[in-house]
């Protein structure tokens, strides 16, 4: 049994060394809205990592009060639970709804736990479930809470299985695929001394060995997870819910991209395309009619090169800054041609636009908005110049006047060798 979130190892591992939380929350964003559940990860202690998504109106409120110190044991006692159990764990809130804990637990330490549910079992008669804690149903004493429980809705028991063991498979394997790469990049960057240089090398190969033995071993559940998706969504066609089916399918489409991705980093642009043009449809979906975008992308140039997920993030602030701050209209367009020499691909919306200084430091890295920094800018704009020379920088166009909208334009080689690389 694991205490603390240690192991008789010596190194002691964090959950915020191993992976990118704003990673794991775009993850869990899309995987709420996916399946309609309820999702937060937490670390060992119960405390939030991520901010939650998918929270029903009644936890929220829950959440606000004073019983929130409830939640958190509860959220707590879930991952230890599961931890022992070593696989999800399926139980009652102190408040009786049903939520279910996946363990993250990478060398033998418990780093924490994907929580997620806050639902009601259309079968919750025929299953018998554990009981975390004692319940506590003040809440049924005040008529606002008891509304809000009715909005609740019920999912059978299989369906919250399923979501269970995709969130446990997902999890598990990007936490030890970023352990690998963590034990790769010490390999690299450590100048070891000559006499300790051999012991300590050979002590980290067989660690990155152990590691990437253990994310091969996930191989095999990316399979279950798509498996798992795919029923979700034959489930939505027999039901006619056909908004449910087609953005299950488009995320499973972006998982598979995320999980398969070439360790050249380099891809072609129509892989690109396609996984933004899924990023985009969910959006759509949960937005409706404040947003549209069109994609121009000619298939004369589905094998250009581009760096992987170099197009996702400039999109992704197209719709962070640009469309969500509309109450309706909202625009994105995507658009490709060439010069002969390289293809050209602009990104436009018809948000409220940029200011030249706010260019310069998000190019830079260093500017932050609305609380978040523009790394995710300045990440494109390095490994464009990296890839292909410091004339392939981002270009970024914008008048900074309210619906003067933002055009970002990359180019691309229309011949690229990698090997050259």
């Amino acid at each position: 049994m694991l205490e603390g979130g240690r192991s008789g190892e010596d190194r002691t591992l964090r959950f915020e060394d191993l992976i990118s939380v704003e990673m794991l929350q775009k993850v869990q964003d899309n995987f709420s809205a996916a399946v309609g559940v309820a999702v937060i990860i937490v670390d060992e202690l119960g405390a939030p990592l991520t901010r939650p998504s998918g929270f029903s109106a009644f936890c929220q409120t829950i959440r606000a009060s004073d019983k929130r110190d409830r939640c958190f044991l509860c959220d707590n006692d879930g991952g230890r639970m599961a931890v022992e159990a070593g696989e999800p764990s399926i139980y009652q809130c102190h408040c009786g709804l049903v939520d279910f804990a996946a363990p993250i637990i990478v060398r033998g330490q418990y780093l924490g736990a994907v929580i997620s549910g806050q639902v009601r079992l259309q079968d919750e008669h025929e299953i018998s479930l554990k009981r975390i804690m004692p319940l506590d149903d003040s809440w049924q004493r005040d008529a606002h809470l008891c509304a809000l429980r009715e909005e609740i809705h019920e999912i059978p028991y299989h369906k919250l299985r399923s979501a269970a063991y995709t969130l446990f498979y997902l999890a598990g394997y990007l936490v030890e695929e970023s352990y690998s790469n963590l034990v790769r990049q010490e390999l690299d960057a450590k100048n070891l001394s000559l006499m300790e240089e051999s012991k300590r090398r050979a002590d980290l190969e067989k660690s990155l060995r152990e590691a990437e033995l253990k994310a091969l071993s996930y191989q095999i559940n990316p399979h279950f997870l798509f498996n798992v998706l795919n029923t979700i969504g034959r489930l939505a066609l027999l039901e006619q819910a056909k908004k449910t089916e087609n953005i299950v399918y488009a995320f499973a489409d972006m998982m598979r991209y995320v999980l398969k991705r070439s360790r050249s980093q380099i891809v072609a642009i129509n892989s690109e395309v396609e996984h933004v043009r899924n990023y985009l449809y969910i959006q759509k979906v949960r937005m409706g009619d404040r947003f549209t975008f069109s994609m121009n992308v000619p298939s004369k140039y589905d094998g250009v090169l581009c760096p992987f997920m170099v197009l996702h993030p400039i999109v992704e602030n197209s719709v962070n800054y640009a469309v969500e701050p509309r109450e309706s209209d909202g625009r994105i367009d995507i658009t490709a041609y060439d010069d002969g020499k390289d293809m050209i691909l602009d990104v436009t919306d018809n948000g409220d636009g940029i200011d030249p200084k706010v260019i310069r430091a998000a190019r830079e890295g260093v500017s932050e908005h609305r609380g978040r920094t523009g790394i995710g800018l300045h990440n494109v704009d390095s490994r464009l110049r990296y890839f292909f020379g410091d004339d392939y920088g981002l270009a970024i166009e914008s008048p900074g006047t309210p619906g003067g909208g933002t055009k970002v334009r990359m180019r691309f080689p229309l011949e690229f060798d990698p090997c050259g690389i």
